[in-house]
């Protein structure tokens, strides 16, 4: 299964490490990989956005993605503000860090492909105590579209964010994993 991907978010938000952090997991699967993030002037708030390409065959192509398979939307507050339509076939879907439902998120957007929608903020500020979507985006990435295996993403989550976080929080972000692979509408 191939797969290309265009993420759109804020700097700060987790996109790269979460892009980091799947592509990783394509790997232990043995798939092959481009990942990279696009931004201009790093800086906290600043609209940036990434790229993944999985396959199972050597990935040749590096260029930005032009025709994603996934849109993911890791804050709402872009809709309307940032084109995170642009290159959709018919057949992709968007998945996005949005309060709404599904219906009216396809309606902010002003278009027909398969949306999903999941409130990210709300759960990861229940559950690792500030607005970190990150994990919860990657939970239910991987409910809509198992290009990799959720117990792989558990175990690469634990091996990124160990040394680096503690035990405790490395916990909290699994759980969050968790609400967004039930959650995603």
């Amino acid at each position: 299964m191939d797969m290309e991907i265009c993420w759109h978010g804020r700097g700060g938000q987790g996109l790269v490490t979460a892009n980091e952090i799947l592509a990783e997991t394509a790997i232990t699967e043995g798939k092959y990989v481009k990942a990279f993030p696009e931004f201009g002037p790093e800086r906290m708030g600043a609209p940036i956005r990434g790229f993944t390409r999985i396959s199972e065959q050597p990935v040749r192509v590096h260029s930005q993605v032009y025709e994603p398979d996934v849109v993911i939307i890791m804050d709402g507050t872009l809709v309307g503000k940032v084109d995170v339509t642009k290159g959709l076939k018919k057949d992709s879907i968007i998945l996005a860090n949005y309060a709404g439902s599904p219906k009216e998120l396809q309606d902010a957007l002003g278009t027909d492909v398969e949306c999903h929608t999941l409130d990210a903020i709300k759960i990861s500020i229940e559950e690792i105590g500030k607005p970190m979507v990150n994990t919860v985006m990657l939970g239910a990435l991987v409910k809509l579209c198992p290009i990799v295996s959720y117990d792989k993403l558990e175990d690469q989550i634990t091996t990124k964010f160990s040394g680096k976080l503690s035990d405790k929080v490395i916990v909290k972000n699994l759980s969050a994993l968790k609400r967004g692979y039930k959650e995603v509408q």
